[in-house]
């Protein structure tokens, strides 16, 4: 007998997933695709929009080749957030790469922009700070390279959108352009209060408001598909969220004072709120939001503090191939483990400059504290403590200034999978790290957000009984002397930010 599940697709950075999820939680079938990556020039990544919709399609064939008969009752979409492409509105062709969320390129225009002295406003109506990280200046950047961008945008002829866009519009033929409310936070054009894309960051940006998606809730139907491969016509898109608030999600919606980790190639670190509340050096964005009701103008909306670390498990991948380890971090992490301590290293990861909550493009990566004593092993315990330190850093943040004080870490994600960075994090955190034993958080939020919108789940309550299992880990023995290490990190990182003062606040310059 054929069961019903819900397709939920997590697109990220580097994997397509497609996860299939039954009514009790548990995963049905999956199958991961790799995403190439292209780094045309120094600080640049980018991906091509069509092999990102071939990932897909060949993620979602591998999952339903594992049902054995099992009926999509809906389907879902997580993705990798801030990183954009263009499109014919017409031909569906990408009118150049979809830019990486991690590319710098558009670094002078947000300085310019800067310089101006914009940041301050664009940070009150968006909650962002003036970055490359973010989806608007990519987007500036792509039409100042498509002929006739303006016109074409104006008449409605072009799409610029966020990969969820690209995605759904796939799914559907393009028959819905739409985005959500996670997405479009990101994007540095919707006014965060209001919830709209706003006259004023389009016009500074210059993207022109026809060429932009509908904004919807997270959870809504958002449109049908058509017949792709094994996956039938008709299914309904009830679902699309940006991947680190769909890993929140998938934690069972938790409350205020819950501070969850995503760690993958960068990390997020990330606090729901009952409003919407500003931080130095963090970013104000919407967790998720529901429809009540279709094209609910007004969505039932939960608010975040968020932290985004830009290289943490890219941190360790780098380290595994400059100490040429063929098992990789898995081998990295066996090495670390081998000393007591790293013995006065420090590595801080600015490979393409520092994100939260310093925010200075202008760091750059270094390792200090070598001696003649220093090891392989010590360099690479350095490479974990890196990843603790930093999300530490955004931690303090959160401490002063979410209303609800973090009581807890919960984990998730790649690099997470090592014992010893759930160790370290605790040590150096000093709250308990529960790490999921999942690896498909993200997709499980989708999911559950998907199935409320299609009745596969009935209420908030529902997803919270769902079965989760974590891995505790307490601060042990060793943080009082992280306790002590922080602060060797603390010059460490003045160092990569050109500074030699040890008494750098966290956070306040960038």
């Amino acid at each position: 007998m054929s069961e019903d599940v819900i397709l939920a697709i997590d697109q990220g950075t580097t994997n397509t997933k497609a996860v299939l999820v039954s009514g009790d939680g548990s995963i049905h079938g999956e199958a991961s695709v790799r995403v190439p990556l292209s780094f045309p020039a120094p600080g640049w990544v980018e991906s091509d929009g069509r092999a990102i919709w071939d990932t897909v399609q060949e993620a979602i064939e591998g999952s339903l080749g594992e049902t054995g008969g099992a009926r999509v009752a809906a389907i879902a979409v997580a993705n990798q957030r801030e990183s954009v492409l263009a499109w014919d509105r017409r031909t569906g062709d990408p009118l150049g790469p979809c830019i990486s969320w991690q590319c710098r390129r558009t670094a002078p225009y947000c300085d310019a922009l800067r310089d101006r002295g914009l940041e301050d406003n664009v940070r009150a109506l968006t909650g962002l700070g003036l970055d490359p990280l973010f989806s608007a200046s990519k987007a500036r950047w792509l039409l100042d390279r498509i002929e006739d961008a303006e016109d074409r945008g104006r008449r409605g002829d072009l799409c610029i959108g966020t990969v969820d866009s690209w995605i759904v519009w796939n799914l559907t033929a393009g028959q819905s352009f739409v985005t959500d409310l996670t997405n479009a936070s990101r994007t540095q054009l919707l006014d965060l209060d209001r919830r709209r894309w706003d006259d004023g960051l389009l016009d500074l940006f210059g993207v022109p408001i026809e060429a932009l998606p509908e904004v919807r809730g997270s959870s809504a139907r958002l449109g049908l598909t058509h017949a792709i491969g094994s996956l039938p016509a008709g299914r309904p898109i009830a679902a699309m969220i940006g991947d680190s608030h769909a890993a929140l999600f998938g934690h069972g919606a938790p409350p205020p004072g819950t501070v969850k980790v995503t760690y993958g190639t960068g990390s997020s670190v990330m606090t729901p709120l009952v409003e919407r509340v500003a931080a130095e050096g963090l970013s104000a964005t919407i967790a998720w939001s529901m429809e009540r009701q279709q094209r609910d103008p007004d969505p039932a909306v939960v608010y975040a503090l968020e932290g985004n670390i830009t290289a943490t498990g890219a941190a360790l991948e780098w380290l595994a191939r400059l100490l040429a380890l063929p098992g990789g971090e898995s081998e990295l992490a066996q090495l670390a483990a081998t000393v007591a301590d790293s013995d006065g290293v420090y590595l801080v990861p600015a490979f393409a400059g520092l994100g939260a909550p310093h925010w200075d493009p202008e760091a750059r990566g270094l390792v200090s504290g070598l001696t003649r004593g220093t090891s392989r092993a010590h360099l690479a315990l350095a490479g974990f403590e890196s990843i603790a330190f930093q999300v530490r850093d955004v931690v303090e943040v959160l401490r002063s200034s979410a209303p609800t004080a973090p009581a807890m870490l919960i984990a998730d994600g790649g690099a997470m999978q090592s014992d010893l960075l759930a160790q370290v994090q605790a040590d150096i955190v000093h709250l308990p790290v529960m790490r999921s034993r999942s690896g498909n958080v993200a997709a499980l939020g989708a999911a559950y957000l998907a199935g409320l919108a299609v009745g596969f789940w009935d209420s908030l309550d529902d997803i919270r009984r769902l079965p989760r299992s974590f891995d505790r880990f307490e601060p042990g023995d060793g943080a009082e002397a992280r306790e002590r290490g922080y602060l060797g990190w603390r010059a460490a990182l003045a160092r990569a930010r050109g500074r030699l003062d040890r008494s750098h606040p966290v956070g306040v310059e960038g």
